[in-house]
């Protein structure tokens, strides 16, 4: 998603001249965002937005206004994670790969690997992930995998899914196939994909 294209998908919010008005401020004002991004949920509401499927009014009006910094993109997410609850760590998480910011982000994927809390989870998988070198994507997958995230919301599984998290997934099926489990379906269909693309020994 783009900002446009979430500034379009929030035309219905309950109060979007709050929305606009708060856009403006972070604008000439940077250091508002601070107050503003909080106050998101109860002002635009946290329903989903058909024309964005998977976005809720919240996580698009706090991604935009992250997206309306004039600059310390950086600084600001790491403040507005570091103090938010889950939605507003999950909607700073989901800014990122529309912030100029390099791989400033990457101890916020971290961080958000690490919890427990699936939502924050998945949308540390999101496109920003590209940042995550080889291994800690790996850890990544499996870790969405343990704890019931759908691999669906991995952003490039496809084209970054190799032999060793093949091996990793195989490992994770025998040790729950001994113990009387099953991996979810979506693993298993990529373990299978993955196990048929590999080189046959001769």
């Amino acid at each position: 998603m783009t900002p446009d294209s979430l500034r379009a998908a929030l035309r219905g919010v309950p109060d979007p001249d709050w929305l606009d008005a708060a856009l403006r401020q972070v604008v000439a004002e940077p250091t508002a965002i601070t107050r503003l991004f909080p106050a998101v949920g109860r002002r635009c509401g946290r329903a989903a937005l058909p024309d964005a499927p998977g976005w809720t009014a919240d996580d698009a009006a706090r991604v935009l206004l992250l997206t309306s910094l004039p600059g310390e993109h950086a600084t600001y997410a790491e403040s507005l994670y570091r103090h938010g609850d889950a939605a507003e760590r999950r909607a700073v998480l989901r800014a990122l790969p529309l912030l100029p910011i390099g791989a400033a982000g990457v101890p916020l994927l971290q961080d958000a690997i690490r919890t427990n809390d699936t939502r924050l989870v998945g949308a540390a998988l999101g496109p920003y992930a590209r940042h995550l070198d080889p291994a800690a994507w790996r850890q990544a997958v499996l870790k969405c995998v343990f704890s019931g995230v759908p691999l669906a919301v991995v952003a490039d599984l496809e084209t970054r899914a190799d032999g060793e998290l093949a091996a990793m997934l195989a490992a994770l099926a025998a040790e729950r196939h001994a113990a009387g489990r099953e991996l979810p379906a979506d693993a298993t269909d990529l373990l299978d994909r993955l196990t048929a693309a590999l080189p046959r020994e001769a």
